[in-house]
């Protein structure tokens, strides 16, 4: 369905709820077309063909609120699914702080952020840039003894979102990714690991085949890997792993966590969280971008701003709803970030692991073990044991633990190594202490 087609849906499914007696209305609507193919040790493992589609209507009946959803657009299907929410609506509390967005909050204009670059692939195309990357892979190395395949997806969508304040938008988007997992195996030990690209126009994906390289220097590099005892130490973590740290951070100013009282930054606003030289914006409009968006779930125009500058806390991440029960403005993150950036300082990984000197380089994370109401936090962890600036030998089942509040304080450097691959965008981050768990 085109665009056009959805905000003729989004219109009736408005409509409809107002001849039921909604006060208030709002639906969200998406359809997609993708392929997906997964080739291991040379052989085809699956080929899929997606197609998906899926309407969200939620209405008003004053202060209480009621949601339903269906995957059939039929006409008697949207009807039932309007009645539906209507039914729940009517069965539920009354809540102050429902409602929707108010209307001086809503986008006026949708710029266009080139999202969608669709990908004319066939499956048997598919198929050999999967089977390229994989012998890629696995000939750079004869310790590369098995494999967890190569896969190619690309997907094409559609989204729309309106409701009764007059506002209706959506945009046309795109993702295509290539990605390689590989096992390698040494002495009767074994290890596992991988890489891949992700864009948004599949003309700017990294080089298939250097997507199956890195994947195997990375999987080899594990091999011989150690247990460390326990012990006070620096740690990097590197990029594509460092965006979780700020996935963390995120979450304890969202909303729903401030209201609930049950984060670690609860009233930390104006406050130095970070060192003074880090900054994190937000850029919601960027061409291309992963996270890019240019109206948030609510209608809400999305705009840059400076979450942390100098290390100060700026603002939290607020919905409607989130920010009525916390007596402030919405801030277009109705659905979370977009186009978080961590700003880079000026050494690369080599440069921080030489600033660091002797320490852990963490690659890999396992495990959730994050308290976001006292910001205690302890994962699992693989990577590298460092000494005197220099990669000494891969390190695997050890737990890093800290405090969330004083390893954010305690970041030491951020490297020029961004990952641009998601939606948190950061370099690798040297911060000064943790304690390591091991033997």
């Amino acid at each position: 369905m085109s665009n056009t087609d959805l905000l003729k849906t989004i219109e009736r499914v408005l409509a409809l709820a107002k001849t039921r007696g909604a006060t208030a209305a709002e639906a969200d609507v998406g359809t997609g077309r993708g392929l997906s193919v997964a080739v291991r040790m040379g052989e085809v493992e699956t080929v899929e063909h997606q197609r998906d589609k899926g309407l969200a209507v939620t209405v008003y009946l004053g202060q209480r609120k009621g949601s339903a959803s269906t995957t059939d657009f039929s006409d008697q299907s949207i009807e039932a699914t309007v009645q539906a929410a209507c039914t729940i609506a009517g069965n539920t509390s009354e809540d102050q702080y429902a409602g929707l967005l108010a209307p001086e909050y809503l986008a006026a204009e949708i710029p266009d952020l080139d999202l969608c670059h669709p990908w004319d692939i066939s499956p048997e195309q598919a198929i050999d840039i999967a089977r390229d990357c994989e012998a890629a892979a696995r000939a750079m190395d004869q310790r590369i003894t098995n494999s967890d395949g190569a896969m190619l997806s690309s997907y094409t969508g559609s989204h729309a979102y309106g409701n009764s304040n007059g506002f209706a938008g959506g945009w046309d988007w795109s993702t295509h990714s290539v990605d390689c997992t590989l096992i390698a195996e040494q002495d009767g030990r074994m290890q596992r690991d991988g890489w891949y690209t992700r864009r948004r126009d599949y003309r700017e994906l990294d080089d298939f085949a250097e997507v199956g390289r890195e994947a195997a220097r990375r999987t080899v590099a594990r091999l011989g890997a150690k247990r460390l005892s326990t012990r006070q130490v620096p740690v990097i973590y590197e990029a594509p792993a460092a965006a979780s740290l700020f996935g963390h951070f995120i979450g304890a100013i969202a909303g729903g966590a401030l209201y609930r009282k049950s984060s670690f930054l609860l009233d930390k606003k104006g406050e130095r969280i970070f060192p003074g030289f880090l900054q994190i914006r937000e850029r919601p409009h960027i061409k291309k971008g992963i996270g890019s968006v240019p109206f948030d779930n609510e209608g809400m125009a999305t705009s840059d701003r400076d979450l942390v500058r100098d290390g100060v806390l700026m603002g939290y991440i607020l919905s409607a709803y989130s920010a009525r029960k916390l007596g402030m403005e919405p801030t277009g993150n109705a659905g979370g970030v977009h186009n978080l950036l961590v700003e880079p300082g000026d050494r690369d990984l080599d440069g921080l692991l030489a600033d660091m000197g002797t320490g852990l380089l963490i690659t890999d994370l396992i495990g959730f073990g994050v308290n976001q109401v006292t910001g205690d936090y302890s994962r699992g962890a693989s990577g590298f044991w460092v000494e005197n600036g220099e990669i000494a030998c891969p390190v695997e089942e050890i737990t890093v633990a800290g405090n969330l509040a004083d390893m954010y304080k305690n970041i030491a450097g951020i490297g020029t190594d961004v990952d641009k691959r998601g939606n948190i965008q950061t370099g690798s981050v040297l911060i000064e202490a943790m304690t390591l768990a091991g033997e």
